[in-house]
């Protein structure tokens, strides 16, 4: 098939998989006043759920568009379909069976058991995702293994959902199988991961930029697990903590957009940078904006006997004074246990402006500027030409 077929193919999918949403969400919209039994999933969540799934079929799109040939961005096309026939499903389920009188609408359970089987999918497209990152290739020879292990459990695990439903609550030898099967999924998905690790040691330039890209998405997904796991869901509440799923994912979309189509690629020094300094930052000052306001109180109760506004006023004064010094102090330590090179490099430089004030030999300076760029810049070759005395201008 030429890449023009493909492109447009590409866009069809996409544009398929973002009609199925919009479907969702009208099923959403019009069950919306219609409150749902326990054990479902209520629309509010649903919809919040949706708007995280937007990203992936527009990112599946753009790559396999850009790059027809690769593999990479027809995964993500998949990806994206299954999520939103699993979507679909459950909004139609919601609404065939609780907002609609029974018999109105046409087979709901077994439409939706159907369209559901799209959830399945997208799981066993997970792995891939991760093992075939950023280049659309497997790292080498020896993972092969891992793959074909991977599609052999995955379509045994696809069979299973497709004629027993729920193949874990079957029992007998279903279950022994869908378990086991399902334990090869989940550790191949970790070996997935674990091969970004052995790509990153061995890869250099723009390979090893992309990397650093999915690992910045995948901390923040791997973080919003981990609240949940710890029951952060509960202390922020359904709603606030469904929109930092959507916001975990549109951040893996968009990071994982900019590595393969290597828009603004070496930004993410600077990302990382920042979010190492301002991220221990503001913890600092949340703590002692904490600490202040909770010991002026305490001194206000002593000396007057009740609290006062003061304890803020002088609280957020401490805040401001502590900014700029706290934010050097950060910088400078960042870069000096993760950035050593260019920290080093730009206390060369210092040093060098100081010597360059003072000294008056030019075959010093000669010396001195030679061995800055030698250190500083770390070139294969270095060599200085001066125009000779006889040549020179009465201004130079």
């Amino acid at each position: 098939m030429a890449d023009r077929s493909l492109t447009r193919l590409a866009w069809t999918l996409c544009g398929v998989a973002l009609a199925l949403i919009s479907l969702t969400l009208l099923l959403i919209v019009l069950g919306w006043s219609t409150p749902l039994p326990g054990g479902w999933t209520p629309w509010r969540d649903q919809a919040v759920s949706l708007a995280g799934v937007i990203g992936a079929p527009i990112l599946g799109g753009l790559i396999a568009s850009r790059r027809p040939r690769n593999p990479y961005g027809w995964l993500w096309l998949g990806f994206a379909l299954g999520l939103t026939l699993q979507r679909l499903a459950e909004a139609y389920s919601a609404y065939a069976l609780v907002v609609v009188e029974p018999g109105l609408l046409l087979a709901p359970r077994t439409i939706s058991y159907l369209v559901g089987l799209g959830g399945p999918v997208a799981l066993t497209l997970v792995p891939f995702l991760l093992l075939l990152f950023p280049t659309g290739r497997l790292p080498s020879r020896r993972w092969r293994f891992l793959a074909w292990t991977l599609i052999t459990s995955e379509v045994v695990f696809l069979a299973l959902s497709l004629f027993f439903g729920s193949p874990d609550q079957v029992g007998g030898a279903i279950t022994v199988i869908t378990f086991v099967v399902v334990s090869m999924i989940f550790a191949t998905v970790v070996l997935s991961a674990l091969s970004l690790v052995v790509r990153y040691r061995r890869a250099s330039g723009v390979e090893r930029q992309q990397l650093k890209w999915f690992a910045l998405a995948a901390v923040l997904v791997v973080s919003h697990l981990v609240g949940i796991l710890l029951g952060l869901d509960r202390l922020l509440g359904g709603a606030l903590s469904n929109v930092l799923e959507a916001a975990a994912n549109t951040g893996l979309y968009a990071a994982v957009g900019i590595a393969i189509l290597r828009y603004r690629l070496y930004d993410i020094d600077v990302i990382i940078n920042r979010a190492l300094v301002y991220g221990p930052l503001t913890a600092m000052l949340a703590a002692v904006y904490a600490g202040t306001v909770v010991a002026s109180q305490y001194g206000f109760r002593i000396l007057t006997g009740q609290e006062s506004q003061l304890a803020v006023v002088a609280s957020t004064l401490a805040i401001a004074a502590l900014f700029v010094p706290l934010r050097r102090r950060v910088q400078g330590f960042v870069d000096r246990r993760f950035y050593r090179n260019k920290y080093d490099a730009h206390k060369t430089l210092e040093a060098f402006s100081a010597r360059l004030r003072e000294e008056t030999e030019l075959d010093a300076l000669t010396s001195d500027l030679a061995g800055v760029v030698r250190d500083t810049v770390q070139p294969v070759h270095v060599s200085l030409w001066l125009k000779p005395a006889a040549q020179r201008k009465p201004s130079e």
